[in-house]
């Protein structure tokens, strides 16, 4: 086996010629570099993916120990390493260790039966479901509602994260608190903004007479002994396992107000898509592995090119939430400064993830994108079949849009007469396409997205599934509420000054 370093030297050392060369000398690229599976199409052929990187990646994969540490992450080891725990949101989906995949079963069951409680009116009339989180106990269930549930009848869902009194006043303003169910999502139960946000919920059903309620709260949490002490009666918690981390967790109980919204039949539909990707990732060879291939691009843009970004771009109005899932997805999970083992990290780490929505986007940062000076590697997402029933002239215009500029990207154009109106090309991109934009299949897109995150820690010998970096500022918010400003610099003391008197 070669060793890593050995491996990324001679990745490094890899020269790859232009796109539009890779596709003379290779062409069996198109076929090599797409891959389907689960009703979607990675096409990365347009990345700078040459036969000869390839098997430079897979031999670094190797010397990482990657089907092994993938292996130990299905298997319900300890992969965790800095928390001492596993990392079992694939069992969720019935991917994992027997017990893991037990305990999923039986949450879902719990799931399932309060759905039916609340569809049976024991809770009393539900019109709207209010779910209070934050971070990823927020942005997989607002995704999946905004994604899947444009159409649903069921019940009117909203999603707060944002401390910030103008997000819920706006839900306020909506809802009727007589028919409201709150469901409140915080993997501690005591993280600060979603506890504020709960209570003052809470408040505003008392406000407006509602009898008894704490009665209309059900908890979604890893510390049901806390959500008890809060007031949530214990038969309304859905517990889920401390091994499931929040950006992880929406196939868990936290995926609840959406299988409420969509109802349990797409909810299911989802984890079998989700399921089937977990599947393709375990068992596809390298060469021919989805969220391996990605992570192998990622790698040598961001080693070898020196990108630091990287964009996605949602060709399809149901998906505009995607880029803000994965920022918390791949830049909480890989960005980080050392190692599994505590050791420095010599390289660069997750991209800086960011992105926008379809043909808006063309029109906003795509200037920087065909003639900047700042390589960004990008990914574009859309699906071939719409979802509403205006003249097909409107999906046309979208797909053909999206296929252009990925074209564009690479071919460029030159322009010896007029240099502002050249475009160097050679410029890399992804297409992610679906057939629809469906339960299954979004399940399996944000499972490949899953997947790509450990695949990139992997090669990078880091632990994706700690975030300690998002403490700090939390500590010190918590201790300007308690002990003052008088340990802080001038420029902070000055500005709780001037606001907050």
């Amino acid at each position: 086996m070669t060793d890593t370093r050995s491996a990324w030297a001679e990745v490094a050392a890899t020269t790859v010629p232009t796109l539009a060369d890779l596709f003379v000398a290779e062409p069996d690229r198109l076929t090599r570099l797409t891959v389907e599976e689960g009703g979607i199409l990675f096409d990365f052929s347009k990345t700078h993916l040459s036969k000869a990187l390839v098997e430079r990646f897979v031999a670094l994969s190797e010397a990482s120990g990657l089907a092994a540490k993938r292996d130990a992450l299905f298997a319900g080891e300890a992969v965790n390493v800095t928390e001492g725990r596993a990392a079992e949101h694939s069992a969720e989906r019935g991917q994992g260790a027997p017990e893991s995949v037990a305990r999923a079963a039986q949450l879902h069951a719990r799931m399932r039966g309060m759905i039916d409680a609340i569809e049976a009116e024991l809770f009393g009339p539900v019109r709207h479901i209010l779910h209070v989180g934050i971070g990823g106990s927020a942005l997989g269930p607002d995704l999946l509602m905004d994604a899947l549930g444009r159409d649903a009848d069921r019940y009117d869902v909203a999603v707060v994260s944002n401390v910030d009194g103008a997000a819920l006043d706006e839900v306020f303003r909506r809802f009727d608190p007589q028919a409201t169910l709150l469901v409140v999502a915080s993997k501690t139960f005591t993280t600060t903004e979603t506890m504020l946000n709960a209570r003052s919920v809470l408040s505003w059903m008392e406000e407006e007479n509602v009898e008894d309620p704490y009665s209309r709260v059900i908890a979604l949490t890893a510390a049901p002994d806390k959500a008890v002490e809060w007031g949530v009666d214990e038969t309304r918690i859905l517990p889920f396992s401390e091994s499931v981390g929040g950006r992880y967790s929406l196939w868990s109980s936290i995926g609840f107000p959406a299988a409420l919204g969509l109802g349990w039949d797409a909810f299911e539909r989802l984890l079998e898509g989700a399921a089937a990707m977990d599947r393709h990732f375990r068992l596809a060879p390298p060469e021919r592995n989805a969220p391996l291939l990605a992570a192998f691009a990622d790698q040598y843009y961001s080693l070898v090119r020196g990108a630091e970004t990287r964009a996605t771009f949602a060709y399809d109005e149901r998906l505009r939430l995607l880029p803000s899932y994965l920022q918390q997805l791949e830049m909480e999970s890989n960005g980080k400064s050392v190692k599994a083992d505590g050791s420095p990290v010599d390289q660069p780490t997750a991209a800086i993830t960011w992105g926008g929505v379809g043909t808006d986007a063309q029109h906003a940062v795509f200037q920087l994108l065909h003639q900047g000076t700042r390589l960004v590697p990008v990914e574009f997402v859309a699906a071939i079949e719409p979802d509403h029933p205006l003249d097909e002239a409107h999906h046309r215009t979208l797909l053909i849009n999206c296929f252009a500029q990925g074209a564009a990207l690479m071919a460029g154009r030159a322009n010896d007469a007029d240099p502002a109106r050249a475009y160097p090309g050679d410029r890399p991109s992804s297409t992610i396409l679906l057939d629809r934009v469906d339960p299954a299949r979004l399940g399996a897109l944000l499972a490949f997205y899953e997947h790509r995150t450990f695949a990139n820690a992997v090669l990078l010998g880091i632990n994706p599934f700690d975030q300690f970096g998002v403490e700090l500022g939390k500590e010190i918010a918590k201790s300007i509420e308690s002990e003052g400003t008088a340990n802080f610099d001038p420029s902070t003391r000055a500005l709780i000054a001037r606001a907050l008197g």
